[in-house]
């Protein structure tokens, strides 16, 4: 780490959301600010404004042992320390279920209570076999942030690249917005019935995010709607989605299938990777970074590193996978996991 490096992430806004809100901000880990400045120096963009990004529009700062955004926890239990997401009004219902007991008051307050007598391997397990989004601290020492396999030899590129986005949210959409910002077409999918969820947030992120993009709105209860977006997928050099395997099988669409004949690149990108059982666990930017160690201490505990670390950092990494893989001569599916490319920066 040079100082040219740490002057850039100072720079940036990032210095500012470590640490806890009324204490000065924290370090970074050294292998944090090496990564951006390495990631920003090959895709010739200021890597550390865009780990910012979101903070800086919606006025996020640091809390400590709660994310920058507020939807995240980090509690102690046991034998360490775990992240809680309950950013959704689904996970505040399964909370009864995970826990065996009645949520009366504040959710965050009774998951504390519950779950700081309990190991943290059981508390996890239950929670990811009912879909929240959970991860005990450090669990991921595995520093793979990208896992290609071949497909065979590649199609020719059409002229500009055809990326079909089918992610929301940050990591994808941001992976998608630099490889347009380089010259490729960009079209973004959304469904008809849940929309990108990062329009219930400040206009202007998503804004910034999906900019200069075409679009085009899919019904996925439509059985005509998916067989226009398998054609779609057909004509891709480069396809972008960003959620767990089984919602697009669920729709009939395999990625190894549209590989052996459409796009150059599948670029999967999930939480803790496509094989199981980790292909089926939630995870979100905050919780996907503690669950790979990127967390910063202090005398009283672990801080969340900056604002859902695991997602810009992650669109970054993507986005360089995708450019490489577009220099070779295969088909590529690329799986992208958050807390990989977590763990990776702390190994």
């Amino acid at each position: 780490m040079t100082s040219e490096h740490l002057d850039a992430w100072t720079a940036s806004g990032a210095a500012a959301l470590i640490g806890r809100a009324d204490r000065p901000p924290l370090d970074p880990p050294a292998g944090l600010i090496d990564a951006v400045a390495r990631l920003g120096r090959t895709l010739d963009v200021d890597a550390e404004a865009l780990l910012a990004e979101r903070a800086s529009i919606s006025g996020f700062t640091r809390n400590g042992d709660v994310s920058c955004g507020g939807g995240t926890r980090l509690l102690p239990v046991a034998d360490g320390w775990i992240a809680v997401s309950l950013t959704r009004t689904d996970d505040i219902e399964l909370l009864p279920a995970w826990l065996g007991c009645d949520v009366t008051g504040a959710p965050f307050a009774t998951v504390a209570t519950h779950v700081r007598a309990r190991a943290a391997a059981d508390v996890v397990e239950r929670a990811r076999l009912l879909g929240l989004p959970v991860a005990a601290l450090g669990e991921l020492r595995d520093p793979r942030p990208v896992l290609a396999t071949s497909f065979g030899a590649r199609p020719p590129l059409s002229s500009p690249p055809l990326i079909i986005d089918l992610s929301s949210l940050w990591a994808g959409p941001l992976c998608t917005r630099l490889l347009l910002e380089r010259g490729a077409r960009v079209i973004k999918v959304e469904s008809l019935a849940r929309p990108d969820g990062a329009r219930r947030g400040p206009p202007e992120f998503y804004k910034r995010m999906n900019s200069g993009k075409e679009s085009v709105v899919v019904d996925f209860a439509d059985q005509y709607d998916i067989a226009r977006l398998r054609e779609l997928l057909a004509t891709a050099d480069v396809v972008v989605e960003a959620s767990r395997p089984r919602a697009l099988e669920q729709l009939g669409i395999f990625a190894d299938d549209v590989l052996t004949e459409g796009p150059a690149v599948w670029l999967s990108i999930t939480g803790y990777g496509r094989a199981a059982p980790m292909r089926d666990w939630v995870a979100f930017g905050d919780d996907a970074a503690v669950a790979g160690g990127l967390v910063v201490w202090d005398a009283a505990g672990p801080c969340f590193c900056a604002d859902a670390v695991a997602d810009p950092l992650t669109g970054l990494t993507a986005a360089v996978a995708v450019l490489d893989a577009l220099w070779g001569e295969e088909r590529v599916l690329l799986d992208v996991a958050l807390a990989h490319v977590a763990a990776g920066i702390m190994n």
